[in-house]
């Protein structure tokens, strides 16, 4: 980044990670009795298949320990932590580095999505979690989550102003001081900013259910073209202004879509039922994506995926509990970069 060799900067997901944070947190008293076992198995199985391509450290409470280490096996490292839930993407610290070979966690004050949820063991996550890795820790006044943030890895981002300028995180924050922040944690030049949706999901409309970057230049998109969705219109604007776009470097964005499924499994389906391809994991080697039971859709996100991430084994997995909740196998997830 620049010729200053100890400025912070966020790597983009597809370089390469020491390792990957996940937290066995799912509670009965979010979750409810029907969803746990799923929920639980669902995260085995993300870890599992992670595991394969690189190191998992997953955090779990001290009652749920013997459950986890049955259902993830002993490749994967448990740390006991106190959880509220299972959102390490949220919870967890967003790692920097510099070119020195630093490495950081920032801890945005993870606050429950504007405090529509206990949070107040997670609230903590981000600093144990910074602290086991070895790194620096980074504090900030601003209240966001990782799944809210999307970077290339050298010097773009793109961001939903639904999550992140929403009273319910940063009252009295202006885009601009906003802005100045986050260039000044995450070592970013421009901020391409999507409306993102609030009061529609409990994350507010995070980024990585819209849009993530293959590459720099390159982004992939979600597009529901169910019309009676509140996302059909939302993600219709945002691949206009993906389209327009460019990056800090002035490279315009080339933007693949990824459509929604028009069908899924019945058996967890909700209101809260998260169905969409863009909350894939890239991990070393791989890029861990979500199957929904639509043949056609899953067959053109899985093609996709491969035609985009050439160098990675593509591997599509079914985490219907985890999306009856609301979310993905990004959301689960933060990576920690190799240095």
């Amino acid at each position: 980044m620049g010729s200053e060799k100890n400025v912070w900067f966020m790597p983009d997901e597809g370089e390469p990670h020491k390792r990957t944070w996940m937290a066995f947190g799912a509670h009965r008293r979010i979750w409810g009795n029907k969803l746990i076992p799923e929920v639980q198995q669902n995260l085995a199985l993300i870890a599992r298949t992670i595991t394969v391509f690189e190191p998992v450290s997953m955090l779990v409470r001290r009652e749920d320990f013997a459950t986890a280490r049955q259902l993830v096996g002993k490749e994967i490292e448990l740390i006991i932590c106190p959880l509220d839930d299972l959102w390490m993407r949220d919870t967890g610290p967003v790692f920097v580095i510099t070119e020195n070979g630093e490495k950081a966690g920032v801890n945005f004050n993870f606050n429950g999505w504007g405090k529509k949820q206990d949070y107040d063991r997670d609230a903590e996550v981000a600093g144990f979690v910074a602290t086991n890795a070895g790194a620096q820790r980074i504090q900030t006044k601003l209240v966001l989550e990782g799944g809210g943030i999307e970077v290339d890895g050298q010097g773009t981002a793109i961001i939903t102003e639904s999550c992140v300028l929403n009273s319910n995180r940063n009252p009295d924050v202006s885009k601009s001081v906003c802005e100045a922040e986050l260039r000044k944690l995450l070592g970013l030049k421009k901020i391409v900013w999507l409306p993102g949706i609030k009061g529609k999901d409990i994350t507010d409309g995070h980024t990585d259910f819209y849009a993530r970057f293959v590459k720099p230049g390159i982004v992939v998109a979600g597009y529901d073209p169910d019309p009676k969705s509140f996302d059909h219109a939302v993600t219709k604007r945002h691949l206009e202004i993906l389209r327009a776009a460019t990056d800090a470097e002035g490279r315009k964005l080339e933007v693949f879509v990824l459509e929604a499924p028009s069908t899924v499994r019945e058996k967890f389906l909700n209101d809260d039922f998260a169905a969409g391809y863009i909350n894939f994991y890239v991990c070393n080697g791989a890029v861990i994506a979500p199957e929904f039971g639509d043949l056609t859709t899953d067959l053109a996100a899985k093609q996709t995926l491969q035609r985009l991430f050439p160098e990675r084994k593509v591997i599509q997995i079914n985490i219907d509990g985890i999306a009856a909740g609301g979310g993905g196998i990004h959301c689960t997830t933060q990576q920690e970069p190799l240095v």
